[in-house]
């Protein structure tokens, strides 16, 4: 569960690419609107990432264990 969720609007960009899960799922480290966070462990999310990467978007990014998570993503 995330705690202090926020909306932000602005540019995604991919800052890298995070080691994968232990079942082989993508992570990645991302900047939003001045924000950074990253896409949780094993989350379907991660896969849509790179087909927002430079677009507007609107993301909720959310701390989960301290760490700000990304929770959503769509485009403007």
């Amino acid at each position: 569960m995330a705690h202090n969720v926020t909306r932000h609007l602005g540019i995604l960009r991919i800052e890298g690419r995070l080691p994968s899960s232990n079942n082989g799922n993508p992570r990645y480290s991302l900047y939003v609107a001045g924000f950074r966070c990253r896409t949780s462990v094993d989350s379907s999310l991660a896969y849509s990432v790179p087909n927002h990467d430079g677009k507007q978007v609107e993301a909720t990014i959310g701390t989960h264990y301290g760490v700000p998570t990304l929770l959503s993503v769509k485009a403007v």
